[in-house]
């Protein structure tokens, strides 16, 4: 789906948060393998599952046209900072259902990118029907966690030690949804 440009003003920085077009494409490629190894947040290490511009193309263009994802990407100088996709799936059982997941550039954290592109994520789905999003986040993530439940999220789950991170240790992840019913 597309969405109408928003333009936001937090903490001194302007950015505008808006559908990914094709031409994103390459620099989401350089950028989502960026940020993959400023965090361990995020479910890959640096150049795992690596997407390249063609390979965006086709997320993009699936995106776009398909009622049920959403594509938006964060632009700050003509540069793009961070992103966020919504994606849904055409199963009946689970057709009311979106996973959201994003990626916001550490140099960019505390500008409220993350929680802006959550809400358009929520208005979209709100307005489309869609009456719950589901999302994934690390047990350490606190930020992100309490942003989730001021938005409405509230734990569904915990998958115990789920992931292995630089330290060797082993981490939870936690299943947050938010349902509007």
């Amino acid at each position: 789906m597309i969405i109408e440009s928003q333009e936001f003003f937090v903490n001194g920085l302007s950015y505008t948060i808006r559908s990914a077009v094709k031409n994103d494409a390459k620099e989401l490629s350089h950028l989502r393998q960026q940020i993959d190894g400023e965090t361990e947040n995020l479910d890959r290490e640096k150049g795992e599952g690596f997407i390249d511009g063609p390979g965006f193309e086709n997320v993009i263009h699936t995106d776009t046209v398909s009622p049920r994802n959403l594509f938006l990407v964060v632009v700050n100088d003509n540069r793009i900072v961070g992103f966020s996709r919504c994606e849904g799936t055409g199963l009946k059982r689970f057709f009311h259902k979106t996973e959201f997941g994003v990626c916001v550039m550490k140099d960019f954290w505390g500008y409220g990118i993350g929680g802006n592109l959550l809400k358009q994520s929520i208005v979209w789905a709100d307005s489309y029907g869609i009456t719950k999003i589901t999302l994934n986040v690390l047990e350490t993530n606190t930020r992100a966690i309490e942003l989730y439940k001021r938005l409405g999220f509230e734990t569904e789950g915990v998958l115990r030690n789920d992931k292995i991170l630089s330290d060797g240790k082993y981490y939870s992840t936690i299943v947050m949804g938010r349902f509007n019913d």
